[in-house]
């Protein structure tokens, strides 16, 4: 086997890794973007969320104000 013979078959090998590696990567590219797509795209804002939270505790609160006056009976 010379020089060019061997150099032919590693050329061939790391063609042939390299190749995989890509076709490997892209597709867990491939995946991951699947599974962004997946995610929802429409997010609540800090202060929306802030509010509303703020707004069930003063219900809870209420609720909780009477069931004391109930209990106090």
């Amino acid at each position: 086997m010379d020089n060019q013979q061997l150099f032919n078959i590693v050329v061939c090998v790391g063609g042939f890794l390299a190749v995989y590696v890509f076709n490997s990567t892209t597709a867990k590219i491939q995946k991951l973007e699947d599974k962004m797509a997946d995610l929802p795209h429409n997010y609540v804002a800090k202060d929306d969320y802030r509010a509303d939270i703020s707004e069930i505790k003063s219900i809870l609160k209420q609720i909780f104000d009477k069931l004391d006056g109930k209990a106090d009976k």
